[in-house]
């Protein structure tokens, strides 16, 4: 029987990879653990692994390939003793869909996220059955279809279902919304006295509609690739859903920039491949993050995650720290901050920059964490305010240090001050709570002895 090899889920919020080549071909025999293809997501490039055993009938999807749906079939196995011809022919509905497995693991998500896209979902229309539930069965569909779906007013039971065993997904329902081919479920009336309805929320211009902005010839069309898709759809999640509240001080960095000095100053060397080098060169952002898992082990209440049933109260300080790379920008995270020293961190996010730049991340190493650290300071850039990075509860705006006059017992003086600004989800964090976090933070940056203890 033929075994399906679909495009696997690479991480928990994949809903589409590019194939980007075929390690195998046609006739090759393949076992458990074979490398047969890389992936790439909108991060990284992986490679994935066979699960089954058998010859390679046929590669469905081209390598080179964008834009394929999770789910969606690859390739066709011809399981041992089988005839690889009768195989390619019959593949693509005899057996089950089989994912296969990525080399690196993928890891556990931290809050309930979007179900990935099977496949491109059809105009929904009702059915005495459809995708495994029948007329007075219970639809199954994810938390976040269900949810879109009565915000719309769509009757998920109306809608097909393109997700594993005819699970309606996020998908499913934005394609209904957007063919309306789903029956809206009928309006309950609202009793006497009761808030009129809020009115419906204003759309974004269609590509249509912004083109025509423009005189023709004016201008190019660049197609938005995997990562910035990804960047927009999560900033617009976090603006949407996120209630962000702001807090701004003002850091001295002058008792910082000494001890830096110092203990850089005091680096031992060690052999490398282009000869001797310090074993470690701190930079100011590797001291912020410190006194940021820091702080935050010190407000535990601040250390939390916001979820519809409950808080997340995190045991330990991951911090994210946002890594501007070609077309977009990834947050690799330095697990256990709090318990590393200075030296680790600084070595680590050197190591965890250079690969996100190529995209050599492995998912566990930019998915999670309890906080992420944002630092344009570097640009001149003197304050500003970043966008929290779901499931997190804070992110903290890193800007430049500069020399600023400051009044000290009545006497105007010249020091170097750095200004942060702390984003907060108010739902987890309100101000008092964010104020304390910041002035943790302040106090570490201002007494850079206490990192060191």
């Amino acid at each position: 029987m033929p075994i399906n090899i679909t495009m696997p889920a690479l991480s928990p919020t994949m809903e589409e990879g590019n194939l980007s080549k075929w390690l195998v071909k046609e006739g090759d025999k393949v076992s458990p653990g074979d490398v047969i293809a890389e992936i790439e997501t909108d991060k990284a490039t992986m490679e994935v692994e066979a699960v089954d055993e058998g010859t390679v009938a046929k590669l469905v999807v081209p390598a080179g390939t964008e834009g394929v749906k999770v789910n969606a079939l690859i390739a066709v196995l011809a399981a041992e003793g089988e005839d690889a011809g009768a195989a390619a022919k019959s593949g693509g509905g005899a057996a089950p869909a089989k994912a296969e497995a990525p080399k690196a693991d993928a890891p556990k998500a931290e809050a309930p996220k979007a179900e990935p896209a099977a496949a491109a979902a059809s105009k929904a229309e009702p059915a005495p059955v459809a995708n495994g539930h029948a007329t007075g069965e219970r639809t199954f569909a994810s938390p976040l279809a269900r949810r879109i779906a009565k915000e719309a007013g769509v009757d998920v039971s109306a809608v097909t279902g393109t997700g594993p065993h005819g699970r309606v997904v996020k998908a499913d329902v934005d394609a209904a919304i957007a063919g309306g081919g789903a029956k809206a479920a009928p309006a309950a009336k609202a009793p006497a006295g009761a808030p009129a309805a809020a009115a419906p929320a204003v759309k974004a211009m269609s590509d249509d509609q912004v083109l025509k902005l423009f005189e023709q010839g004016s201008y190019e069309l660049v197609p938005h690739d995997n990562m910035r898709k990804t960047i927009a759809r999560r900033l617009v999640e976090a603006k949407s859903t996120i209630p962000h509240f702001y807090l701004t001080l003002d850091c001295e960095l002058d008792a910082l920039l000494a001890l830096r000095t110092q203990i850089n100053a005091a680096a031992p060397m060690k052999k490398t491949d282009k000869g001797e080098a310090p074993a470690y060169k701190l930079s100011v952002n590797d001291m912020v993050i410190k006194a940021m898992a820091m702080a935050l082990m010190a407000v535990p209440d601040a250390n939390a995650s916001w979820t519809e049933s409950a808080m997340v109260k995190h045991k330990h300080a991951d911090v994210g720290v946002a890594v501007s790379i070609p077309g977009g920008l990834i947050t690799p995270i330095i697990r256990h901050a709090d318990e590393k020293t200075l030296s680790t961190i600084s070595n680590e996010m050197k190591d965890l920059a250079s690969r996100a730049r190529s995209r050599k991340l492995k998912p566990e190493e930019y998915q999670g964490g309890t906080t992420a650290v944002s630092n344009l300071g570097m640009f001149g850039i003197k304050d500003f305010a970043a966008v929290i990075n779901p499931p997190h509860a804070t992110i903290l705006a890193v800007g430049a240090g500069e020399e600023r006059a400051v009044v000290k017992n009545g006497e105007i003086k010249i020091a170097t001050v750095m200004s942060v600004t702390l984003s907060t989800d108010h739902r987890a964090v309100d101000g008092a709570l964010g104020a304390e976090l910041l002035v943790a933070f302040k106090r570490l940056i201002e007494n850079p002895m206490g990192m060191l203890v």
